[in-house]
């Protein structure tokens, strides 16, 4: 975790006057930590959901069952409906989800290190992306995909 990174993002967000939430599936609210690790964070830090069973993710952020059954939980569509219902169950401004495959395991068609993240402003499209991290090792996937948020996160408010 960099402190500087999470000081600019809080900074940043101070200055535009936006609070952040966090949608978690596979990194169990480790962007929340990060983003909280900081005195004076909960002027801007909203709140951070974690939702790792699928029925998570459909009760606390509306997460269609029909998405799930077609994409799987680790998928940009996902993803895309984890971040905007952050925002719509929030007072936030600014959202990340993140859904992926910390590992040990994965198959043929969804390897272990494989993430997809959301980035939305209210009153905006989600943007969606999936970064191959690789087999890492379950620690190592869940920090990369941490610090990758952080960085969609820092870029946004940039």
């Amino acid at each position: 975790m960099n402190a500087p990174r999470i000081a600019a993002i809080l900074e940043l967000a101070r200055a535009r006057s936006a609070m952040i939430a966090t949608a978690e599936s596979c990194t169990g609210g480790m962007v929340a930590v990060a983003l909280t690790e900081l005195p004076g964070s909960s002027d801007v830090f909203e709140r951070g959901f974690v939702t790792y069973s699928n029925d998570a993710k459909i009760e606390l952020l509306g997460v269609r069952a029909d998405t799930l059954a077609a994409h799987g939980a680790v998928s940009e569509e996902v993803a895309a409906e984890m971040v905007a219902g952050a925002l719509t169950r929030s007072r936030a401004a600014l959202a990340v989800s993140i859904t992926g495959i910390a590992g040990p395991g994965g198959s043929e068609h969804k390897p272990e290190g494989r993430v997809c993240f959301g980035l939305m402003w209210r009153e905006a499209a989600p943007v969606t992306q999936t970064v191959e991290f690789g087999a890492l090792g379950r620690a190592s996937v869940r920090a990369a995909a941490r610090d990758h948020a952080l960085a969609l996160l820092l870029a946004a408010l940039s």
